[in-house]
């Protein structure tokens, strides 16, 4: 008998498998890394939150971008909350995004759960100006999320004579 046949025999005999479906979330270590973005007393600006087996957990932490940039596999489903200081001479301000990562090689069953977890995940993580799905390395760039952060701010009217 083939192994389609017996994979089948054992489904009529002893009922389908059983698959986790259920997301579990670290909610105190993702609690705790959000409000370390959201703090102007530290200096981490991004945490990043990825699956380990069924469960989401905080996987890194830190301050430079491009560090942000590597915690990103074409294989894998991530989430991501970045603190970016926004602004024009006149005024500064801290802003917040929320980034969802589909890796290109994600299998399509979990392309499909990523849109309940990511609501799981958005019960802590709840205050941001943008939210971004990102599917490949080429759209993780700083200057496409401050053009993001700055077309959902509104009016800018900066006259452009000093940096930030």
């Amino acid at each position: 008998m083939s192994v389609e046949g017996l994979e089948y025999e054992n489904i009529v005999q002893n009922g389908p498998k059983k698959v986790a479906m259920t997301t579990g979330l670290d909610r105190d270590t993702i609690r705790a890394a959000y409000e370390d973005v959201r703090s102007d007393g530290t200096p981490t600006e991004w945490a990043v939150f990825k699956f380990e087996g069924s469960r989401i957990v905080c996987s890194a932490r830190g301050s430079d971008f491009t560090e942000f940039r590597k915690q990103f596999a074409d294989d894998e489903r991530a989430f991501g909350y970045l603190r970016l200081q926004m602004g024009d001479e006149m005024s500064k301000r801290r802003k917040f995004m929320f980034v969802a990562w589909v890796g290109p090689n994600v299998s399509v069953i979990n392309r499909a759960k990523m849109s309940t977890d990511k609501a799981i995940v958005k019960d802590i993580i709840s205050n941001f100006a943008v939210e971004l799905q990102l599917e490949s390395q080429a759209e993780i760039d700083i200057d496409q999320f401050k053009d993001a952060l700055n077309r959902a701010g509104g009016a800018n009217y900066g006259t452009g004579v000093r940096d930030l």
